[in-house]
């Protein structure tokens, strides 16, 4: 291991306490705030209840799940056991359950905090927008420092204890498979319920978003935290885990460089923490401010914190390469270039969302085809941005030696998610400011409270689409090193073999043609089945909705209340059903192309995985997020306002794109990761057993 590495360690340790204090303070700030109405106190509960029972439904599931997939880990992987590798099985076995115990915590505080800040928001709102932004902003920090302490802890201490980075491909692997499975099945749940109220709601009673008369606006608030909170902070913990652990497995091969490459990765990612603290407490908005301005200027500030403190390091650190910092300040630069020209087609202010509001006043058919096309534009910038950021990054540090121009592309995913502290607090923001708008609506705190909730839940919208954008560009760079990272262990298993080394892929060779095209295929697969889900569950809660308020006398009056909990009921209950087979699906088909065409198949089907899969994830992403904000564009009175046929056809363009950017959208990203992950981990089976 490299000189002063357990400086380094001690360091990262040391700024993961500091994190963890200052969440502590911020909870605390959070907490103190007392609710005083009594029907947002009650209706807060149920909201807690019900995100506390599907996430223990959930985890129940995943831990058999996972129980099931570390006993296949101990007996194969990375050798199989009878090759008489036991030690080191187990340690994978540990290091997998490890990092799914770590990503379920961060989820679990991430419902947490939520729940604790949305009444506390919805009642700062009556004083005005400041109070109320510090306190969704200040909830949503919380879970952004205690996610990124708890993934530096994870891999500063799995390196610590092992000695053995190959080892931290199991903990990103137990992060990546269990934030993949709550991703997936938070997703389905949050659009279940909001595409079932707002086509029931909105569209067929004319009653207004979160009318405490509809039965499913419950189970759309519930849906916001497991699916927006939970799912994304689990997420970003596994994309945060993913790109530290490929840099890491990469930097493992370049000893004797004379360069300390390892170090270089745990000081960049402890500053990164301490620029998001940093960043996060300067987020400030004025009496009359924008809250989407006040977002964009602490993650510019967290950037250029990181920055300096970077480049203070490389400086006067021995054995850290400028060339290196170049490509770690690359990643993060095009990540804010990403998260720019999401806001660009997604924010409410922009032309592009006016647009589509505009064509909505012609009829759902022009809000569905203006909404794909602008989604398939707006790819562009950020593949290209991905593009151009991994073929900087492998310039400049490919005269470094050989293998480094791979490293510097890991660590320009290590660069882009340096300050994944601030973007997570921003992601987790969003739900929290969308379900104070709701109990500000069923609290009746009045109408001025209301358009301040809304002035934050549009920025809210924003932010996550930013969010989303950002996580799924680095998720691209992280994969991109991650085929690095399945060369090497490629390659290692060929020369115990005494086969030949290979250098590359080929895509004119038959076997890697064959997995390039099956791997483009099951990003968009694996897409349909999400949306599916989501369409059977909607279809079974509108039916619901329909009995309620057929059934129960003076529902529709105000006079009577629905039964929410069945509708939580039915969205629980479809989202554990359909959340297993699309990701065992990507895991199954990854190992049957590796077992057909061997590790060269496996490297056509990553790379057919990669462009499809961030295409796919980027345009869902992003045209979910503008018919999401054309459709609040069109209620703050634009086309006519809430009630025309304009805001028809704008609600029906948000159902088509609920799914997109909260179910299958983001959930592309963590699927590209975990494929990327077993091909590394099964690499070595795939040199002994494969049909060509």
């Amino acid at each position: 291991m490299e000189q002063n590495l357990n400086l380094f360690l001690g360091l990262s340790f040391l700024t993961v306490i500091i994190a963890f204090a200052f969440a502590l303070y911020l909870y605390l700030w959070v907490k103190k705030a007392k609710v005083r109405n009594k029907r947002i106190e009650e209706i807060s509960k149920l909201i807690k209840e019900g995100a506390d029972t599907f996430m223990a439904r959930e985890y129940r599931i995943l831990a058999i799940f996972a129980l099931v997939v570390a006993v296949v880990v101990f007996v194969v992987l990375p050798q199989p056991i009878w090759r008489g590798e036991i030690l080191e099985n187990f340690s994978m076995a540990l290091a997998y359950l490890a990092g799914t115990v770590l990503s379920a915590i961060a989820g679990k505080i991430g419902i947490l905090v939520a729940t604790l800040s949305n009444a506390r928001t919805a009642e700062s709102a009556e004083e005005g927008i400041r109070p109320a932004f510090l306190t969704g902003f200040r909830g949503g920090a919380v879970m952004g420092l205690l996610v990124v302490g708890c993934s530096l802890f994870g891999v500063a201490a799995t390196l610590m204890l092992t000695s053995d980075p190959t080892i931290l491909l199991g903990f990103s692997f137990g992060a990546s498979s269990l934030a993949l499975f709550a991703k997936a099945g938070g997703g389905i749940f949050t659009k279940t319920a909001d595409v079932a109220a707002d086509l029931t709601g909105k569209v067929e009673l004319g009653i207004p978003e979160d009318d405490p008369r509809n039965p499913a606006v419950i189970a759309d608030n519930v849906g916001d935290n497991v699916g927006d909170v939970a799912g994304m902070g689990a997420d970003l913990f596994d994309s945060n885990v993913a790109a530290a652990a490929s840099a890491l497995v990469i930097a493992s091969s370049l000893t004797g460089s004379g360069l300390n490459t390892i170090s270089m990765v745990f000081c960049y990612s402890f500053l990164g923490l301490l620029a998001s603290v940093i960043g996060i407490a300067t987020a400030r908005v004025g009496k009359n401010g924008n809250p989407t301005r006040a977002l964009n200027s602490s993650t510019y500030v967290t950037t250029a914190v990181f920055l300096v403190f970077t480049a203070i390091a490389t400086a006067v650190c021995p054995g850290f390469s400028w060339r290196i910092w170049g490509a770690s300040s690359v990643g993060l630069l095009v990540g804010v270039i990403i998260g720019i020209t999401t806001d660009y087609f997604t924010d409410d202010t922009k032309p592009i969302v006016k647009k589509v509001a505009h064509a909505s006043a012609s009829g759902p058919a022009f809000t569905i085809l203006s909404g794909v096309s602008y989604g398939f534009i707006s790819a562009l910038p950020a593949m290209i941005g991905i593009a151009v950021s991994a073929l900087v990054a492998y310039t400049l540090c490919d005269p470094l030696g050989d293998g480094f121009a791979v490293f510097g592309i890991a660590m320009a995913a290590v660069g882009m998610l340096s300050i994944v502290g601030m973007i997570i607090s921003n992601d987790a923001y969003g739900p929290i400011v969308d379900n104070a708008r709701g109990l500000a609506e069923m609290g009746g705190l009045g109408e001025e409270t209301i358009r301040t909730a809304d002035e934050l839940d549009s920025a809210g919208n924003t932010v996550k689409a930013v969010t989303k954008g950002f996580s799924i560009g680095a998720a691209g760079l992280t994969v991109i090193s991650l085929l690095g990272a399945f060369m090497s262990e490629v390659n290692t298993a060929l020369a115990e073999a005494g086969r030949e080394l290979i250098t590359g892929f080929d895509i004119m060779e038959p076997t890697v043609f064959f997995g390039v095209l099956i791997g483009a295929a099951v990003p968009a697969v694996f897409s349909a089945m999400l949306i599916l889900g989501v369409d059977r569950n909607a279809e079974r809660m509108v039916a619901e909705i329909h009995r309620q308020f057929r059934e129960i006398k003076g529902l529709k009056e105000g006079t009577a209340s629905p039964d929410y909990g069945k509708c939580i009921d039915i969205a629980t209950a479809g989202a554990l059903r359909e959340l297993v087979p699309a990701g065992l699906m990507a895991i199954l088909m990854t190992l049957a192309v590796g077992f057909i065409g061997g590790p060269e198949s496996i490297g056509g089907f990553l790379l057919g995985n990669i462009v499809s899969g961030l295409l796919l994830a980027l345009f869902m992403s992003n045209s979910g997020g503008l018919w999401d904000n054309s459709k609040k564009y069109v209620e703050a009175g634009a086309e006519g306002g809430k009630g025309s046929e304009a805001h028809k056809a704008a609600v029906i363009g948000d159902t088509v794109g609920d799914p997109f950017k909260d179910t299958a959208g983001p959930s592309i990203n963590t699927q590209i990761t975990v494929v990327s992950l077993v091909s590394s981990l099964a690499a070595a089976i795939f040199v002994s057993f494969s049909i060509f």
